[in-house]
């Protein structure tokens, strides 16, 4: 049995042998023997296939592994709209500096205040010709004063007064002419030389008591119906009484009382 089994190892070994010889190893084509050869016939010569409609394929790429579509991947542009303009639009965004708030502006400076003495000067008019204060008192002084309808001696006059220390309210000038308005309310044109500076007054409204001091409850000196005109002595600014004259009569009456002086005058 042994025997037999040595026998057939040494046939198969030479078998093996044989074919190592024979065929060709591997990558290596085989050549092809006179036999082959002479039994194949010659290839025959291509014939023009007829032109048919070939769609080339391109070689099928090998498949990339799958992985995860990132979030911050840049979005194609809508089908009309430039390629760059999206591109454009994220260099604006990624280069424009972000707004820095500014502080707000410190307020202006207060504005000076004026003097009172300047401030007053600024808001009382002057006279064109003289420079004093308008509007302001006057007094007739005389017994006869023309009241013209204007500055001039062409134009008619309209009254005529005859009340020496009548009250009268300058309102303009021009030239030697001045507009004058009287209790009544009554205005007109005066020549200057028929009036003074004299502080005078009326009595208004209804019968006032001329008293010894400034207080209600002081003596009566006098009674002065409406329409009488006295001489203003003193009257501080801002009083509710002033000292008066009327004819030999002196005393004390109400600044409400009297028309010649204004509510905040001083009159000395």
């Amino acid at each position: 049995m042994i025997a037999r089994a040595l026998v057939v190892l040494c046939l198969a070994a030479m078998a093996a042998s044989a074919h190592a010889q024979t065929s060709p190893p591997p990558g290596v084509l085989a050549q092809p023997t006179k036999a082959d050869t002479a039994a194949a016939p010659p290839p025959k010569p291509p014939s023009a296939a007829p032109i048919t409609a070939v769609q080339q394929v391109a070689p099928q790429a090998t498949a990339a592994p799958k992985t995860t579509k990132s979030t911050t991947e840049t979005k194609k542009p809508p089908v009309g709209a430039p390629a760059h303009s999206s591109s454009h639009a994220q260099k604006q965004a990624a280069t424009k500096p972000a707004a820095i708030p500014l502080p707000p502006p410190p307020p202006p400076p207060p504005a000076p205040t004026p003097a009172p003495q300047a401030e007053k000067l600024a808001e009382t008019p002057k006279g064109s010709v003289t420079g004093l204060p308008i509007p302001r008192w006057a007094s007739l002084r005389s017994d006869e004063v023309n009241l013209r309808a204007g500055p001039g001696t062409r134009y008619p006059v309209d009254w005529v007064y005859r009340r020496r220390g009548l009250p009268v309210e300058i309102e303009r000038e021009f030239e030697v002419w001045r507009l004058v308005r009287d209790q009544d309310g009554v205005r007109g044109w005066v020549h200057q030389a028929t009036l003074t500076g004299r502080r005078d007054f009326i009595v208004a409204g209804s019968e006032h008591t001329l008293r010894s001091s400034a207080a209600d409850a002081a003596s009566a000196v006098a009674t002065l119906k409406p329409g009488v005109i006295g001489r203003i002595r003193d009257c501080a600014a801002g009083k509710t009484w002033c000292e008066v004259q009327v004819g030999d009569y002196r005393g004390w009456l109400k600044r409400d009382d009297l028309w010649g002086t204004y509510p905040d005058e001083a009159v000395n």
